[in-house]
């Protein structure tokens, strides 16, 4: 708390008042010496997941061995160690230690207190993250691209998203408050903007425009139009209410919809994100302005998410009913067969399950319960877990678009011969030699063109940033062309 009010911007006019001619002109001779730009703004994350005597480094390369190891009792694959290896040299070099450390402590607490947890995204394809246990993809059983996860060439901070059982999260949120202290600790804000019907509702209510009218125009118009479709929609909503409705003056309703149409995609309050945390060393505040959130015990900080995650300032902490649910069951079966009945004792590739799944019985059955899915279902088959990830990944936007369902469909069921063009077996034999994931975009790269990990992880986001930025351009690497 500052003791008086001079914490803000004078006029040149007050600081002359104060301070002497020469002093004032000195400040243009400092200011010309600082350079500062916002990429330069980093912050550390707090060290209480390092081992006392222990580098980051050190700490995170001895929790992975000791996750590897549980998770192979019978020793450590070979490429499994190479992947691994792979991994912290690249962490290491980007300084990204103490964010796994940061994740893997929160993952802990909440398996120590019993509470259902699982990591998704792109992390699965780091084989740190799955000796952490804060994602469950084996790396001996599938082909990773660590790339699409972390990349030397992106430099931009990881991302894992964890989800807990929603009824519990709370729990860890207020572990990481206790832990880091609410000075160090806070969840981020979300910035929600003016849209079509949020502005017409709030300009209408400050001009005293009738609530009736207020809601008839709001229910007329879905969108944000010219002023000519507009005006017509005003008076297709002035007709619904019936001609002995007085309407408000013509001036009156033009300036309505002109500033209706004017503050479109301006702040119109902050409100809490779903789940990101930021967590630092020193004082939160000397980063991010702090407010108390509306529920007890939590704080907020008034930036947006984006923004947090554009700095690398953003963990997060996500909530997932369907893992309550499953907790639910677990403990159901646990009370009818009198032992504790855990996630790794459902057995795995259950036939009856499959016939129940090719049968699209799917309501209530996570990822695989719209409508799209159940359509999908009964043509794909699925008879094991991979085939379930292929049933997910193509019901989307891409592979449709892409014209990559049918022929995949069709390859499937014998309809079509499969092949795979030269030297492309590794990256399409999974998929009957039709692409469908990114990373197979990635592995395309770098065994047709030669690519490096990190060069074919720019084509693949330019490849699925190209509707937002209306083209994009990926130059090949020095010394190659494109055949």
């Amino acid at each position: 708390m500052q003791v008086n009010a001079e914490s803000h911007l004078r006029s040149r006019k007050r600081l002359a008042q104060i301070y002497a001619p020469d002093l004032l002109a000195a400040t243009l001779i400092i200011s010309e010496r600082c350079h500062f730009s916002l990429d330069e703004l980093r912050y550390q994350y707090p060290l209480e997941a390092v081992v006392p005597g222990l580098t980051p480094a050190q700490t995170l390369r001895q929790f992975t061995y000791e996750g590897a190891s549980q998770r192979y009792p019978q020793g450590i694959p070979a490429s499994v160690q190479q992947q691994i290896e792979h991994e912290l040299v690249l962490i290491a070099d980007l300084k990204y230690e103490m964010y796994f450390l940061t994740v893997h402590d929160i993952v802990a607490f909440a398996r120590s207190r019993h509470i259902l947890c699982q990591g998704r995204g792109s992390a699965a394809n780091s084989a740190v993250c799955y000796c952490l246990g804060v994602t469950e993809v084996d790396p001996s059983r599938i082909n990773m691209l660590f790339e699409r996860f972390i990349s030397r060439e992106r430099n931009e901070p990881p991302d894992i998203d964890v989800d807990f059982e929603h009824q519990r999260r709370e729990e860890v949120i207020q572990y990481i408050y206790a832990k880091y202290g609410r000075d160090r600790a806070a969840l981020t804000a979300t910035v929600i903007s003016y849209r079509p019907r949020s502005a017409l509702r709030d300009v209408g209510r400050a001009l005293g425009i009738d609530e009736a009218l207020i809601s008839a125009l709001s229910k007329e118009h879905p969108g944000m139009y010219s002023r000519e479709v507009l005006a017509e929609r005003l008076q297709s909503a002035l007709a619904r209410l019936g001609p002995v409705y007085v309407s408000p003056q013509t001036e009156l309703l033009d300036l309505w919809l002109h500033l209706s149409s004017q503050i479109q995609r301006f702040p119109r309050h902050l409100s809490q994100h779903v789940g990101g945390f930021v967590l630092t060393q020193g004082k939160l505040t000397r980063l991010v302005p702090v407010e108390n959130a509306a529920m007890p015990d939590r704080s907020i900080i008034q930036w947006d998410k984006d923004d947090l995650d554009a700095m690398g300032l953003l963990v997060d902490v996500l909530a997932l009913g369907m893992l309550s649910a499953i907790r639910r069951c677990l403990d159901l079966i646990s009370v009818q067969r009198g032992y504790t009945f855990q996630m790794q004792d459902i057995p795995a590739e259950d036939p009856a399950t499959y016939d129940m799944i090719c049968r699209a019985d799917t309501v209530g059955t996570f990822q695989i319960e719209s409508r799209a899915q159940m359509s999908m279902l009964p043509r794909l088959q699925p008879r094991c877990f991979y085939d379930l990830v292929i049933e997910v990944a193509i019901v989307r936007p891409g592979p449709i678009q892409g014209g990559m369902v049918h022929p995949y469909l069709r390859r499937r069921q014998g309809l079509e011969p499969v092949d795979y063009p030269g030297g492309l077996r590794a990256a399409l034999e999974r998929t009957l030699g039709v692409p469908i994931f990114q990373e197979q975009v990635m592995q395309i790269a770098m065994l047709a063109a030669g690519f490096s990990a990190g060069e074919s992880d720019s084509l693949r986001r330019s490849m699925a940033a190209w509707k937002r930025k209306a083209a994009c351009r990926v130059s090949p690497p020095p010394g190659r062309r494109y055949g």
